[in-house]
């Protein structure tokens, strides 16, 4: 397998683009300067002209008990850039006395590389679901004689999505369509403790971006770290003392780098984008020829810093002011960095509805299955203004005067929000949910809801948020952009089993993690269309006061579906173990962007005193949105009081208009797709009860280009599953949404799909004609 050069090992890397780390120390290094031998006082081992008196400066360096020609490292190598890169980069490094870092995923035969090393290579190896393949895998590498394993903290976003046909090593039958599927999410401590006792060989840690990690690094039985910030090397330096070898991953390309990394306090460096360059432009002469300059260039620093073995270079050899040819005017703006951003903005969690948005207004004419939003043909402009005098004269009923309506109209109002009591009342006449107005927080839709909640509940970096998966990209986006651990819980066929959940909350427990709480859509979920039955429910509830986790309920579909809805498990919990997050989008009219959250959970201070969990929200609320909108919150508040708090019947025609959606979709892919044809093509479909969303079974990739073919080729629009997997997953799913379509869209849409289906299976493994 041709194999490509990762630039480093930061935890949560793409390697589609400039890795964050190594462009953020690629900014460190411009900053950086090599001070000339005698300009801090002193002449230096070749004198003040920088011109050496007698041999070339010594380069070799000795790292666990190794020597090696300089002081790098090559790798590590993951994904294709070159045929017979794999092998080319090995030969090239061993070549030039440089060990090279193999992926567990190469094709070839660890005995294969080897054998074409004098140089002992290292494994970059993974926290696998089984670790006996961990196991396997260490076993092997030391068998054939490699010199180090290698792992990398933090999420495995670092490992590209790909198919691989048989991986030599990995004992398990393949192939693979996506590589990442044999791994876990993340890689945390306690794999590093489990890596050390299961290997003899030597274990470095990558990620390390602090001195705290490090140290923990070193307790936890690493014999070297890999660091990912060139501006926390001395930090990392002074607290490893000498105890292991420190290297920096990330932005090196010249020697003067390798100079610079080395006066921080690095041992050596990790090389990867000079080398895949050499190897692009000419395979392994190439990798020879980049390999080399950077040796030169190093000996050349070397000479102008005044070092004549690596130990001479201390931190006088470097300046970090910046060069005065390189100061920007004072009138130019410094372009911001993507790079240098928050990690969440670039995640494809945070692209999917503006990819989706983009195909429905590239391709305006294709019918689409895609938006989950509410039919609008019910809502009249008029109504809004009745809801408004509705909620004004509520407020002028209940003793408010002139003045008093105009504030509460006018002003902010309480970040809480100022109809909670009405709320308090509907979910008590409607959805048998009796909480006090206090434990209520009146929010900005539902998705501000989760952010309040997931910043309050998750304290630290071991917390982890559960879900049942797939799950609704807004909790997902939001704990990203919060950087909240997720853990999914995955569903079958009738969604997610409690004994998965156990489970998981077990294992996160024995990882030294906390699972805090679990987010699930019980009623006709959005993407799947699943929904939890009476016994579930009850398992769900024993189990979250078992194991002291909340349960996040959000339940947006149940009072806009056909039939009586199950009782919500807030509804049924006895033990404050539920956070009900709802949202009148979909009940009242999307543009209001009004939701809210029943937050009655206790919480108790260090003084004993005792308060909700609601007020701990509105806290979080008042330094984010400061308050929902009053306007918005009046209209809602009328269109409420209108029903007499009973929004179920509020909605009885809309219910009974989106199950006829769903029931007519079903019969039309039933027509256009009947049994037989879709035994034969391996197609399948649930058939949802109520909600807006069903999902599709097909036999090829249902990815973005999939998408594509089928808006530009077939004219329907549908979303990938895949969106809605936080660990991977769904690559053959297509979720339908039905709310927002006419039985005459409906008709048509079904026969497109029905005609995309048939032409994308039976092309290759589904790629577009």
């Amino acid at each position: 397998m041709a194999e490509q050069i990762a630039d480093d090992y930061a935890p949560g890397n793409s390697l589609a683009a400039e890795d964050r780390a190594s462009a953020a120390n690629r900014d460190a290094f411009d900053r950086i300067g090599l001070r000339q031998a005698g300009q801090s006082g002193q002449a230096g081992k070749f004198g003040r002209s920088g011109q050496a008196g007698a041999a070339a400066p010594e380069t070799t360096v000795k790292v666990l008990d190794r020597s090696w020609s300089a002081p790098l490292v090559v790798g590590p190598l993951d994904a294709p850039a070159r045929p017979g890169g794999e092998l080319a980069v090995v030969r090239a490094a061993a070549a030039a006395g440089l060990p090279a870092v193999v992926s567990a995923f190469a094709e070839r035969t660890f005995a294969e590389l080897a054998s074409a090393a004098d140089v002992p290579l290292w494994l970059r190896t993974y926290a696998f679901r089984d670790r006996e393949t961990a196991r396997r895998l260490a076993g092997r590498a030391r068998d054939a004689g490699f010199g180090a394993l290698l792992l990398a903290l933090g999420d495995r976003d670092d490992v590209r999505a790909r198919r691989v046909a048989a991986p030599a090593e990995l004992g398990a039958p393949g192939p693979f369509d996506d590589v990442r599927t044999l791994l876990r999410s993340r890689a945390d401590w306690s794999d590093v403790a489990w890596l050390r006792s299961a290997t003899g060989l030597p274990l470095l840690v990558a990620g390390i971006a602090s001195a705290t990690e490090a140290r923990r690094a070193m307790d936890t039985g690493a014999d070297g770290i890999v660091v990912t910030a060139l501006d926390a090397l001395p930090e990392i330096a002074e607290a490893v003392a000498g105890r292991c070898p420190v290297l920096l991953s990330g932005g090196v390309r010249r020697g003067a780098d390798i100079l610079a990394s080395l006066a921080r306090g690095a041992d050596a460096v990790v090389v990867g984008r000079p080398v895949l360059d050499g190897l692009r432009a000419q395979g392994r002469a190439g990798v020879t020829e980049a390999l080399g300059g950077l040796v030169r260039e190093l000996t050349d620093a070397m000479v102008f810093t005044g070092a004549a073995t690596l130990a001479d270079i201390g931190p006088d050899a470097i300046r970090t002011s910046p060069r005065p040819a390189e100061a920007a005017p004072v009138h130019a703006a410094r372009p911001l960095r993507k790079a240098e951003l928050h990690a969440s903005v670039s995640d494809p969690v945070l692209d999917t509805m503006t990819f989706l948005n983009e195909i429905t207004s590239r391709y305006p004419e294709a019918i689409s299955f895609a938006p989950g939003r509410p039919y609008d043909g019910f809502f009249d402009s008029e109504q809004i203004f009745t809801h408004l005098r509705r909620y004004l004269n509520h407020l002028a009923e209940q003793g408010s005067s002139p003045r008093q309506v105009r504030t509460a109209m006018y002003q902010y109002g309480p970040t809480a929000g100022q109809i909670r009591e009405i709320i308090a009342d509907s979910l008590r006449a409607d959805e048998n949910i009796d909480v006090p107005a206090e434990s209520i927080v009146v929010t900005v839709g539902a998705q501000e809801a989760m952010l309040l909640v997931l910043r309050a509940l998750i304290s630290g970096p071991d917390d982890v948020l559960l879900v049942s998966s797939p799950c609704y990209v807004g909790i997902t986006g939001a704990a990203r952009l919060l950087d909240v651990a997720v853990t999914a819980v995955e569903e079958g066929g009738d969604g997610f089993s409690c004994a998965d959940l156990e489970a998981a909350i077990r294992n996160e427990r024995a990882r030294g993690r906390r699972p805090r709480a679990f987010y699930v859509v019980p009623d006709h979920s959005n993407p799947s269309g699943t929904t939890m039955g009476p016994r579930a429910r009850a398992e769900l509830l024993a189990l979250a006061a078992r194991h002291g986790i909340l349960v996040l309920e959000d339940s947006p579909y149940r009072l806009v579906s056909p039939g009586r809805p199950l009782p919500t498990l807030k509804s049924l919990d006895r033990a404050h173990t539920v956070v009900h997050l709802g949202s009148f989008s979909k009940t009242v009219f999307p543009g209001a962007r009004v939701g809210f959250v029943v937050a009655d959970q206790p919480v108790l201070d260090d003084s004993g005193r005792t308060g909700l969990l609601a007020d701990e929200l509105a806290k979080i609320k008042s330094m984010v949105t400061v308050n929902t909108s009053s306007l918005s919150q009046a209209a809602v508040a009328g269109a409420l009081l209108a029903a007499d708090g009973m929004v179920s019947e509020l909605n009885t025609a809309a219910a009974a208009y989106y199950g006829d959606a769903m029931r007519a979709t079903l019969r039309e892919l039933d027509r256009r797709l009947p049994p037989d044809r879709r035994e034969a093509l391996g197609v399948r479909w649930n058939e949802p009860t109520g909600g807006f969303f069903l999902t599709v079974r097909v036999p090829f990739r249902a990815d973005n280009a999939a998408l594509i073919h089928s808006a530009q080729d077939f004219g329907v629009i549908w979303t990938p599953m895949s969106y809605f997997h936080p660990e991977g997953g769904g690559q053959h799913g297509i979720r339908l949404s039905t709310s927002y379509l006419t039985p005459t869209q409906i008709e048509e849409g079904a026969a497109r799909l029905a005609r995309f289906i048939e032409a994308r299976s039976a092309t290759p493994e589904g790629t577009a004609p």
